[in-house]
């Protein structure tokens, strides 16, 4: 598949590169703040189906391993991007950091346009200021994030380019029915950006010990066994009571939304802290948003030279492995979800890894199942002949017939009367009796019940 042109911003931080995409995209895609620095990783967006605009961390003086990770991702950004967007505070005189940038951009021999943001605030100074950059005045433009002003020019601009063949055309995209995105749902430093990175085989997102280092969502396509997959790494969840003010809940919703958007979630899960309250409500998100679920133990690697931990009072710990105690552990505290596939992974050492893609396909494939009226109805029989419903003195509820309306996630609808009697434990047998034929692996299945009058 042939890719479509990408488009950089670079410049210092708080320049409002992250404002200027989310503008050309008519979406908030990238988080925007006062504060400085907001934007940590590549947030990547199409726009109008002609060329890929990334937003890149603002460049500063690299005063950690942190800084100059994000360093790095700049500079191949630069090297990757077909045409490049130096940023700047058009009321600011720019500095030796600014005429940094746009030297490295312009060495780079790639059409170099200069954006001079917040025009708006009316204290701009003079084109003239800005001449010493070595950006042509043709290639120089004033533009407000905030009111739009010059923001189309600056793409009308690069759609001229396109035309004129200075950089690649726009290419085909893949149908979007055929992509299948895969969201990676976690706490804060659990190795979703480790995974992500190996999963993509690039390192596009940063990978830091330090909690809370990704806050946008990240994507990246891979292709594996004729499909194209959609990977989604998004920002740790703590506690909400944790949740900083600010930035942190900006991220939370960005997750939140990711798994709505995602086909399936993995549920990454610490081997080194196994028990959490806040994995099982980020599973239970998941499952009342109808998605597919599979459980990701990360950081197997740490496990092999650990003792088994008993966590049930067994006494003969003897032929068993910390890995066997682990999945005893999971099977105990998301007993809820029986029908989730726990794979055990690393990072590190690539274990495991590439079976996400296989389990992901079954998955997908488990979530589009249809399962036959006949079929539905003899199982429906089955189980009321095990177990009658029960009732309230003399009213009984009688469930008649069931089908089944839709897929992505399987929904299926249960007919009859008085039906608002059912108790909750029945409609789970029910559950139970259609996975015994059909496992629908991974995904969850809803059920409505309605009386026919």
């Amino acid at each position: 598949m042939k890719k479509l042109p990408i488009v950089a911003l670079i410049g210092q931080t708080n320049a409002g590169k992250s404002s200027i995409l989310n503008r050309m995209a008519r979406k908030n895609i990238a988080i925007v703040a006062r504060e400085e620095g907001t934007t940590r990783d590549n947030v990547v967006a199409t726009i109008d189906d002609k060329f890929v605009l990334v937003d890149t961390a603002g460049l500063k003086d690299p005063t950690d391993d942190f800084e100059a990770s994000i360093q790095e991702q700049i500079a191949d950004a630069i090297d990757t991007a077909d045409v490049i967007l130096v940023t700047l505070d058009s009321a600011k005189y720019f500095d030796h950091r600014d005429k940094k940038i746009a030297k490295d951009a312009l060495k780079s021999g790639k059409p170099v346009f200069l954006v001079l943001n917040k025009c708006d605030l009316g204290d701009s100074l003079p084109i003239t200021e800005f001449r010493a950059l070595g950006v042509a005045p043709e290639n120089t433009f004033y533009v407000s994030a905030t009111t739009g002003q010059g923001v189309n020019q600056v793409k009308t601009a690069i759609f001229k380019l396109l035309g004129q063949g200075v950089v690649s055309g726009p290419a085909s995209k893949p149908s979007l029915d055929n992509i299948l995105k895969i969201a990676l749902i976690g706490r804060p430093n659990v190795g979703k950006s480790s995974l992500f990175n190996t999963l993509g085989k690039k390192q596009q997102a940063i990978v830091s010990s330090r909690q809370g280092t990704t806050r946008d969502v990240n994507r990246v396509q891979v292709r594996y066994k004729g499909r194209n997959l959609e990977i989604l790494d998004t920002a740790g969840l703590r506690k909400p009571g944790k949740r900083e003010v600010g930035i942190e809940k900006f991220s939370a919703i960005r997750t939140l939304a990711a798994i709505e958007e995602a086909d399936i979630c993995c549920l990454l899960v610490d081997a080194t802290e196994p028990h959490s309250k806040l994995d099982q409500a980020l599973a239970g998100q998941i499952v009342d948003a109808g998605k597919g679920i599979i459980m990701v133990v990360t950081k197997a690697d740490l496990l092999e030279n650990s003792a088994p931990t008993n966590y049930f009072g067994e006494e003969n710990i003897k032929n068993r492995t910390a890995a066997d105690f682990l999945i005893d552990a999971l099977e105990h505290d998301f007993d809820f979800l029986p029908y989730v596939p726990v794979v055990i992974t690393s990072s590190a050492t690539g274990l495991n890894v590439t079976q996400l893609f296989e389990l992901a396909l079954q998955v997908d494939t488990a979530r589009r199942t249809e399962v036959k009226t006949s079929e539905l109805n003899k199982i429906l029989s089955e189980a009321i002949l095990a177990h009658t419903p029960a009732g309230l003195k003399n009213t009984r509820p009688k469930p008649k017939y069931i089908v089944q309306t839709d897929v992505c996630p399987p929904w299926f609808v249960v007919h009859g009367h008085d039906l608002e009697l059912l108790h909750w434990s029945w409609k789970r047998f029910l559950e139970r009796k259609i996975r015994e034929k059909y496992p629908f692996v991974g995904t969850p299945i809803k059920f409505s019940f309605r009386n026919d009058k």
